[in-house]
This record gives structure tokens, C-alpha cells and sequence, in this order.
């Protein structure tokens, strides 16, 4: 297994049945379509997977219907951020047992004036809590959307206390001075970027690869990127169609229903709400997408 996550990987979507629960074999068929253009691994349960969305329980039993579809855990990483620190230690304890060794981790998300050493305490008490040396943290930094931010500071602390545990940290901020800043003070980390339009200049600067949502619609363009191909300019315009939307999960989803012809892929859980259509996103991707992969 690996140490750290490294190359291609997608943060994905998360197919849900007509209950609202996980459509687990829609979601290893999408996994293993991934896998067929050049994916490494998946994320399951971030923030393109509504993760925020789903208890411990759900993250876990997924994991094992996936497992049992065929889905070898070294190629599996899940989210495991809670507001409560014992549903992280709890979650991340059940997913090692079952072989899963790469867990993404937000800090708590609810204070969001806590300080340094508070975040560091945080991650701490997971990782101390877990108590396993086959754990390999990824520290995550959104902090548009989780309001918390990971200080430079605090992950360099936590890779010297804890060694290969903390094996790496996604940056999803979308500023490459911060992925940069990142890379300087933990220059150990296996740091992965979520602005697909970063990828080729974050790996030429050291940067283990990507963790990304786009890749669920557009993997071509992102292997693109992960291989140095001039296509930043075509993924930028693909990044730009799905944005500039109300919600970039419902928007992708409804992209992939129109690309499987699968309904189902529409349906989101609440607060989220569903797009009817995604046929005309499609077509401006199929666009984007044949040139650049010629």
C-alpha cells in the first residue's frame, strides 16, 4: 500500500438511491470507469461527495460494499472530518479494520475563531485517539467552504511529531502561494492540490499530484494536467462551466446523468437541491474535452 496519496486522484461524487441512501454499486461502477481512464484512487465523502451530509455509519458501510464490489482498498480514501472529534477517531478506527488506510481530515468546522494551537490540539486528539501506525492522514484545507484554515505552522508540527502518520494535506484553497507556502514549511507531506488548473505547475514544484471534483466529468483533461500536456487553458474553461453555477455538486451530478444517462445521478441530499438537466454543461465539456485529448 501506498504511503501517501499520490497521482490521480478524484474526489467523487457520491450516486445516492431513490431513498437517499448510497447507491453503492452505481458508485463502484463510476469508480471503476475512473479507474479505466487513467485514475489512481478515489475519495469518497468529501466535499464533492456531500460529505458534511453523511454520518459515520453510511461513510463505513460504503466502504464495505465497495470493498466487497471489487474495490481494492489501497485505491480507496475517505473523508473523515466531523465537528466531533470522537466521530473521527470512531470512523477512521472502523475504515483501518477494514483496510482502508488513507483518511482525509478537516479540523473541527463549527468555532471558527479558534487558534493555532487549538487546530493542532485537534488533529492531535484524532490522531493520538486512533492510536495505529497503518493510518495515513491527509490534512484538508478548504477553508472557503469549512471556514477553518490549516495553518503552515500547524502541519509542519504535526509531521514532525507524528512522522508518516501525517502523511499528507490537500490543498483546496485555489492559491498556489498557499500551496507553495505549504511546500516550504512541510517539505516531507505528499501535498495534492484541488484546483485542477494548478496541477501541472504544483507537481513541477513538488507536489505529489491531485484530489480533484472535475475529474468525475472530465477525467481526460485532468490526466492532461497530472501529464504536462498544454491543456490548462481548456481546463480552466471547463473549471469556469461548472462554477459559475449555484451549486458545483448538483451541477456535476447532473452532468454525469446526462453523460450515463442515468436519472439517478440527478438526486442530492438536502440542503442541496437537484438540477433538472445537465445535457447543455455536457456539451460545452464534449467540447473542451475532444481537442485536447487528440
Amino acid at each position: 500500500m501506498t504511503e501517501a496519496i499520490r497521482g490521480f486522484w478524484v474526489a467523487s461524487a457520491t450516486p445516492l438511491a431513490t431513498d437517499g441512501s448510497v447507491d453503492s454499486a452505481k458508485l463502484a461502477a463510476h469508480a471503476r470507469q475512473l479507474f479505466s481512464k487513467g485514475v489512481d484512487g478515489v475519495v469518497l465523502f468529501g466535499t464533492t461527495g456531500e460529505g458534511t451530509s453523511f454520518n459515520a455509519a453510511e461513510r463505513i458501510a460504503t466502504i464495505e460494499a465497495l470493498l466487497k464490489n471489487g474495490i481494492a482498498a489501497d485505491r480507496i480514501g475517505i473523508g473523515g472530518g466531523f465537528p466531533a472529534i470522537t466521530d473521527s477517531i470512531a470512523l477512521t478506527r472502523a475504515v483501518l479494520g477494514l483496510g482502508v488506510r488513507h483518511v482525509l481530515l478537516l479540523p473541527p468546522y463549527f468555532d471558527r475563531n479558534v487558534t493555532p494551537e487549538g487546530i493542532e490540539d485537534a488533529f492531535a486528539a484524532i490522531i493520538d485517539g486512533v492510536a495505529d501506525d497503518r493510518l495515513r492522514a491527509s490534512l484538508y484545507h478548504i477553508p472557503q467552504v469549512s471556514g477553518v484554515a490549516i495553518p503552515t505552522t500547524v502541519a509542519a508540527s504535526l509531521r514532525k511529531r507524528y512522522g508518516k502518520v501525517v502523511a499528507g494535506l490537500k490543498d483546496s484553497s485555489g492559491d498556489f502561494k498557499q500551496f507553495q507556502a505549504f511546500r516550504a514549511a512541510a517539505p516531507e507531506l505528499a501535498i495534492t492540490v484541488g484546483n485542477e488548473a494548478d496541477i501541472t505547475r504544483a507537481i513541477a514544484a513538488g507536489g505529489a499530484g491531485t484530489i480533484c471534483g472535475m475529474a468525475n466529468v472530465v477525467p481526460e483533461l485532468v490526466k492532461g494536467m497530472v501529464d504536462g500536456k498544454d491543456v490548462e487553458a481548456r481546463m480552466q474553461a471547463a473549471i469556469d462551466v461548472v462554477v459559475k453555477t449555484p451549486s458545483l455538486v448538483a451541477t456535476l451530478k447532473a452532468i454525469l446523468a446526462a453523460q450515463t444517462g442515468d436519472a439517478g445521478w440527478l438526486r442530492v441530499r438536502p440542503p442541496l437541491r437537484a438540477l433538472s438537466d445537465g445535457s447543455a454543461f455536457k456539451r460545452k465539456l464534449d467540447e473542451l474535452i475532444a481537442p485536447a485529448i487528440a
